[in-house]
């Protein structure tokens, strides 16, 4: 799992039609642009894929699609993840996880468990699932943050704990993670704009999502910063940090659709209760998207 999950990951939107069905052509051809881009993994049914507006049939469907779209090129993973212990027990049990590698798995949102209540979890969520385990820790969309201590306990307690991905935004509690945990326990940028520094303090890569847009130069730049080349890598990381802030200014995955339907890739369509990016804000994405794509260092 190492080898599988350094790098760059992609956290796959869901594309929409109008009618709000989901976009199949839409994504078999985002999935296509990211793999010809050098992506090392794809990531399905995060937050990126509005997974919380998709029923279960519709999950089910996107998970086999994916399946057989990508036909073993690069790994996947799986998010599977709730508030209800014993509801992603029974999610688990119930998926098709055929020829997926991992599970990415949330903290449990709103109903703020303590440290122990978020340990146990996830060690029940370990005993489950026949799959290695991505933690996830999200605080600015949970409402609670998984601590370095917790985390590292996990590693330790279960080895199907593979990697964390953070995206808590505090770079010292995810260097005390990096200092502590166990060799063969990855830290994975969870935050595109903070990826280059997490990659320089022992991180492993990142599970992005400007790189459904921009997959070859997040792929280059993580490949870069893995090893060690950070001059060439901040260059990149530089050029991308504005467009980034811009894709995450309406919300996600508002903004990245809207850059994803300036490419002609997908239709800018959402399911309620997120909606489109304001057209000022639309316009600012697409003018920043054609300067980086006619810079020869981010061309794709």
């Amino acid at each position: 799992m190492i080898d599988k999950l350094k790098g760059t990951g992609v956290a796959l939107i869901t594309p929409f039609k109008q009618d709000y069905s989901i976009d199949y052509e839409s994504l078999e051809r985002i999935i296509e642009y990211v793999l010809y881009n050098r992506v090392d993994y794809l990531v399905v049914m995060g937050t990126t894929a509005e997974t919380p507006t998709l029923n279960s049939d519709e999950k089910n469907e996107l998970a086999a699609f994916i399946r057989e779209t990508v036909k073993d090129r690069v790994p996947l993973v799986y998010g599977i993840g709730g508030n209800n212990t014993s509801e992603v027990l029974t999610s688990i049990q119930k998926a098709d996880l055929h020829r997926y590698d991992a599970i990415l798995s949330v903290t449990p949102y709103y109903n703020k468990p303590q440290q122990e209540g978020l340990y146990k979890h996830f060690m029940a969520i370990a005993e489950a699932s026949p799959l290695p385990i991505i933690l996830y820790n999200v605080p600015g969309r949970t409402g609670v943050n998984m601590t370095a201590e917790t985390t590292v306990s996990l590693a330790r307690a279960n080895s199907k704990f593979c990697a964390v991905k953070e995206a808590s935004g505090n770079l010292e509690q995810i260097a005390k993670i990096i200092k502590d945990k166990p060799e063969d326990f990855l830290v994975i940028s969870g935050d595109d704009n903070l990826t280059l520094p997490i990659l320089a303090i022992g991180g492993s890569g990142v599970i992005s999502v400007v790189a459904n847009v921009l997959p070859a130069s997040t792929s280059t730049m993580v490949k870069w910063g893995l090893e060690e080349v950070f001059n060439e890598a901040r260059k990149i990381h530089l050029a991308l940090l504005e467009f980034t802030q811009m894709l995450f200014a309406n919300g996600s995955p508002a903004g990245i659709k809207a850059a994803l339907a300036s490419l002609g890739l997908c239709e800018e369509v959402l399911r309620l209760p997120l909606v489109p990016v304001s057209p000022e804000l639309r316009l600012k994405i697409k003018q920043s998207l054609q300067t980086l794509l006619s810079t020869p260092k981010n061309t794709l």
